[in-house]
């Protein structure tokens, strides 16, 4: 650095024990820089999928359109909308997405227009979805290991990260299990239970 007089080094050795690691620098106030893997991730029908995981810095924006077209080879057909955050809010984005029909959450780019009209209803409960993959790495973080990553090889950190994802996924589909029978068991029986009521008193209604 002293020679090139520069202030950075291109893949400069940061832990001696995981030399991979890369300083990712993410702005945040109480970690400005971070040290580990990037993880990208999109969510459909529930289940998470990891698009993109790297120990690299990297655009996330870049992996929207590629991870909509994997979405529609496993159905089929595109989605009805996707839910991003600002940063995947490109015009690339947009115009792939206005292309091919699929609505992109958030405002438009440039100043509104004066008689321009927002559904705040859409954009509320486009909202209040898109907080759902923001729970799911919570919970990631704090009952599927995601936040308790002790290994030391690129290898196994990057296993233990999907495992993470691969656990999550495991637990909801055992959640709807559960329910599923929960229903059919208890519910089912008392559902019965109040219609068989309301028929009688209905016909005793009409014999009155």
């Amino acid at each position: 650095m002293y020679q090139n007089k520069t202030h950075s080094v291109p893949n400069r050795i940061v832990s001696f024990s995981q030399p991979y690691l890369r300083p990712i620098v993410r702005g945040k106030a109480k970690t400005p820089t971070e040290f580990g893997a990037k993880v990208d991730i999109s969510q459909a029908a529930g289940f998470l999928r990891i698009e993109r995981l790297s120990f690299e810095a990297f655009n996330e924006s870049v992996d929207l359109i590629p991870a909509v077209e994997r979405y529609k080879e496993r159905t089929g057909h595109y989605p009805e909308r996707v839910l991003v955050d600002q940063i995947y809010r490109t015009r690339e984005n947009r115009a792939f997405c206005k292309k091919h029909t699929i609505r992109l959450s958030g405002p438009k780019l440039g100043r509104p227009k004066k008689d321009q009209t927002v559904d705040k209803q859409v954009e509320s409960q486009d909202n209040r979805d898109r907080i759902q993959i923001e729970r799911e790495f919570s919970l990631a973080k704090r009952c599927h290991g995601l936040g308790l990553i002790r290994t030391r090889l690129a290898t196994t950190t990057l296993t233990s990260i999907a495992l993470s994802i691969v656990s999550l996924n495991l637990s909801k589909i055992q959640r709807d299990f559960l329910c599923a029978i929960f229903r059919e068991v208890f519910l089912a029986p008392i559902e019965l239970f109040y219609q068989s009521e309301a028929s009688s008193f209905e016909k005793l209604s009409f014999v009155q």
